[in-house]
């Protein structure tokens, strides 16, 4: 994010004031950054179908959240309308403002597995809005769902890397072969230091495998 602010550009909204205007802002650094970046064509099937796939990585984590905190729909509400997207709905502004209220959720709620959940699923609704640029940062719009699916049982199991790693095993073996595609037109993830960065890490390495582990 530092390496767009290396030379002066027009912002629209230099203080946000709200998500949209977040959104707004991130939107417009994207675009500067893809000048400097290869980009390649995208369309909204393979887009549909990687939504399908991160609520499905999801919808594995969501009782976690809902365990801490019953009464708060955000993130099943991020998860029922991303699925509605991936089943051939309009990709409108209400995506965005569901995975923000998700990730609202995470920040609200008092438990760490919890908050990982919540952030899956608000991953998950914005996966609608993964960018076509060769970009190391987007592959997080692609493997932030699963990654935080994975961390989520992790974290509710004591912090056994075992229930991670069996969740990035699983979400491998289901992933669909376009978003294998998606995910090689994009930079490899270095390992990095954080268990977060860790799962990511598994998860691109896994899915770039030239053979996909699958169930039997």
């Amino acid at each position: 994010m530092l390496s767009f602010f290396k030379r002066a550009v027009p912002c629209p909204l230099a203080f946000p004031t709200s998500g949209v205007a977040f959104f707004r802002i991130i939107n417009h650094l994207a675009a500067i950054k893809m000048a400097d970046k290869s980009y390649f064509p995208l369309s909204l099937d393979t887009l549909r179908i990687l939504a399908g796939w991160a609520a499905d990585c999801a919808d594995r984590a969501l009782p976690l959240f809902e365990r801490h905190a019953p009464t708060d729909p955000r993130p099943r509400a991020a998860l029922s309308g991303i699925r509605a997207f991936a089943a051939g709905g309009k990709r409108t502004a209400l995506l965005r403002t569901l995975a923000l209220a998700a990730l609202a959720a995470a920040r609200e709620v008092n438990d760490p597995a919890a908050a990982a959940a919540a952030r899956a699923a608000g991953f998950a609704a914005a996966s609608a809005y993964t960018h076509p640029l060769a970009d190391v940062q987007q592959t997080k719009h692609i493997l932030g769902p699963a990654a935080y699916a994975a961390l989520a049982p992790e974290l509710a199991g004591g912090g056994d890397a075992a229930i991670g790693e069996a969740e990035v095993h699983r979400a491998i073996e289901q992933v669909p072969a376009e978003v294998r595609e998606l995910l090689l037109q994009m930079p490899a993830r270095q390992p990095g230091k954080s268990r977060l960065e860790g799962l990511l890490y598994a998860l691109d390495k896994g899915i770039r495998a030239p053979s996909l582990p699958r169930e039997a």
